[in-house]
């Protein structure tokens, strides 16, 4: 038989968010998966190397954008997602639309009608910080508010402050985007669950999401779930590690399965990216 091709995972980011903000967690990931595991992180439009265009306002819309970057790359297989907040929602669309495409799905502090109410989707407690932001904040407000409201332990504050900066002036994403990309979440509705195989993580000290969002999830989805006890809502920063364990952990009886198979063929040789240097074993690809 021929060899399998090695494991594709794409990670979504949430809200205002770009791959650049996935920072050390891709490499953590990365050494925690199958070997020659390709990793690839793309912008949903409005943020990130796409910050120019218009982000849509609806949900399955941002799938199409997400699937026609991978087409353009050359990935032409089943794939494995991990995503986050808004991410988790498009990945949630994509399943629905498009099942065969999809492998698994880790969703991470995502909330979801009809599932949980708006006021536990958005905690009432940062209505009035998110306003005042959308209406008058600066660069600096911006990141430090994002900041206290999605981590409580994110390491070097200056450190992590100065990069961020760094991604927003290389990349600003816009009022009326972040406007557009709030009212595409508020309103996106699932009322089936993925059909493949789901993992969801969340975190007791989420201050953006109540946590019983995933909680009402994993109930009425009867998917597993795992609680961090400390971090926010930006759990892959607050605890990147932690994250990769509990993906490892989920993905080994499927691993065990499979041993005896053939070894995994090399990224370069199965998966045809428009980065064709990127595409090697241990490389994520924005």
């Amino acid at each position: 038989m021929p060899d399998s091709p090695p494991p594709v995972w794409v990670l979504l980011r949430g809200l205002l968010r770009e791959s650049g903000h996935w920072g050390a967690f891709v490499r953590t990931l990365q050494e925690t998966l199958p070997p020659g595991s390709l990793i690839l992180t793309p912008d949903l439009p409005g943020n990130g190397a796409r910050w120019h265009e218009r982000s849509p306002a609806h949900v399955a819309e941002m799938v199409q954008a997400v699937r026609a970057d991978l087409a353009a790359r050359g990935l032409d297989r089943p794939c494995h997602v991990l995503a986050m907040s808004l991410g988790a929602m498009v990945a949630v669309e994509w399943a629905r639309q498009h099942p065969q495409e999809l492998v698994r799905c880790v969703l991470i502090n995502t909330s979801l009608r009809p599932y949980s109410p708006f006021w536990q989707r958005l905690r009432p407690r940062q209505y009035r910080r998110i306003a005042r932001l959308i209406v008058s904040g600066t660069s600096l407000e911006w990141e430090d508010g994002i900041m206290r409201m999605t981590t409580q332990h994110p390491g070097p504050r200056q450190a992590l402050m100065a990069a961020w900066l760094s991604l927003r002036s290389s990349h600003p994403v816009s009022r009326l985007n972040g406007l557009r990309q709030l009212w595409a979440a508020a309103r996106y509705r699932a009322d089936a669950p993925p059909s493949m195989p789901l993992l969801l993580l969340n975190s007791a000290g989420d201050e953006l999401v109540n946590p019983r969002c995933s909680e009402h999830l994993a109930t009425a989805w009867g998917a597993p779930l795992t609680t961090h006890p400390t971090a926010g809502h930006d759990l892959p920063l607050d605890d990147g590690p932690w994250v990769a364990q509990q993906v490892a952990r989920w993905l080994a009886p499927a691993a065990d399965q499979a041993q005896g198979g053939a070894s995994a063929a090399s990224p370069a040789a199965t998966l045809s990216c428009t980065e064709d240097e990127r595409a090697t074993s241990g490389t994520a690809v924005p």
